[in-house]
């Protein structure tokens, strides 16, 4: 299984950039003016997953190897942006393909930085992105209608099926809210922008901004979307720290751990993905499967032969081996459970596959 790959939208200003830096340190050119990215940016982020660490050293591994998921971070978008108004519109395309995508919601108040509507008004600004990505998404379902009718009316079942969810999605666009709200199967044909899993990221400022992490909350609420509340800012800086200093920073501000540990962790529960581990002295490392997929397969994903020669899995779940202290005291005390091909791995399994050669 390839990567995930999460888009990164919203108003110009709204902290994107910095938010794409913090979560992969490729050192995005952030400024304080209006339309600042004017080129796309590609870069890999680590899915941040305390259990890894915990793990790796009761293991002594030599090294941690994380689940990773792709981000595109594309110009701001401004209301017009659908009819060619700003930069955005130009960049839609690099994330009609990408998986999911977060939505980057300013809250944070600073004069220094612009605000295309002169003042911050969070579930206004949200508002204006999603009305901009809706008309970007009528637009294409416009577009594939004019193709699809004349087959529909001479009556090819496909083309009517086809038509007919194109008019539920239209409607439903039409009405305010997502595609993936209509309850119709989206077309392979299309790639609607509002169709894709959103996780609405509000961009804080030290005060926490509560009033308005609590507006997005429920604006996410109402479409079925997971909300968190991040300080960009502090966490692009963290980034940029050793691993013992961004430890300490994180103690004199009493946070427990980084914000984006939590946002990578929820745009890869986006698709209903899990991690499951394996742990030895040489490594330990984070495997990406569906929820809901089997043993073989997750042994498919650490090595197709694997899966071909699979035996039987020795399962344990991620906290019982840290409590044990050991795969050998787990072992002793019945911990460990012998699972074959069928078994639904669960997130946080740590697995040893058996397996003919």
């Amino acid at each position: 299984m390839s990567s995930l790959e999460v888009g990164l939208v919203g108003l110009p200003n709204s902290g994107k950039s910095t938010v794409f830096n913090a979560l992969t340190g490729a050192g995005a050119a952030v400024a304080p003016h209006l339309f600042s990215t004017v080129e796309t940016n590609h870069g890999e982020a680590d899915v941040r997953d305390s259990r890894l660490a915990d793990l790796a050293r009761l293991s002594a591994s030599a090294r941690i190897v994380p689940a990773t998921l792709r981000v595109v971070d594309i110009a701001g978008l401004v209301r017009g942006a659908s009819h060619g108004e700003g930069l955005g519109n130009q960049f839609l395309g690099q994330i009609r393909t990408t998986d999911a995508v977060i939505h980057v919601v300013r809250a944070f108040r600073d004069e220094t930085v612009a605000h295309p509507g002169g003042s911050v008004d969070s579930v206004g600004d949200v508002e204006t992105v999603e009305l901009e990505l809706a008309f970007a998404d009528l637009a294409a379902i416009e577009r594939r209608h004019e193709r699809v009718a004349k087959t529909a009316k001479s009556g090819d079942r496909d083309a009517v099926a086809e038509a007919e969810a194109l008019e539920a999605l239209r409607g439903t666009l039409e009405a305010g809210r997502p595609a993936r709200s209509a309850g119709v199967a989206i077309p392979a044909t299309l790639d609607l922008l509002t169709a894709k899993p959103t996780l609405y990221l509000v961009n804080v400022d030290d005060s926490g901004n509560a009033a308005d992490v609590a507006a997005v909350e429920a604006f996410a609420g109402e479409r079925g979307a997971a909300c968190v509340a991040v300080n960009a800012k502090i966490e692009a800086e963290l980034r940029e720290l050793p691993e013992d200093e961004a430890g300490a920073f994180l103690d004199d501000l009493g946070i427990e751990s980084p914000a984006l540990d939590r946002v990578t962790l929820a745009a890869y529960a986006l698709l209903d993905l899990i991690p499951f581990f394996t742990t030895g002295p040489k490594e330990t490392r984070a495997w990406t499967i569906r929820r809901g997929q089997n043993a073989q397969t997750a042994a498919g994903r650490i090595h197709t032969d694997l899966a071909r020669g699979f035996i039987r899995a020795e399962v344990i779940e991620w906290d019982r081996l840290l409590e044990a202290g050991s795969e050998v005291e787990a072992k002793r005390r019945g911990w460990v459970r012998v699972e074959g091909r069928d078994y639904t791995v669960s997130d946080g399994d740590v697995l040893n596959v058996r397996f003919n050669v």
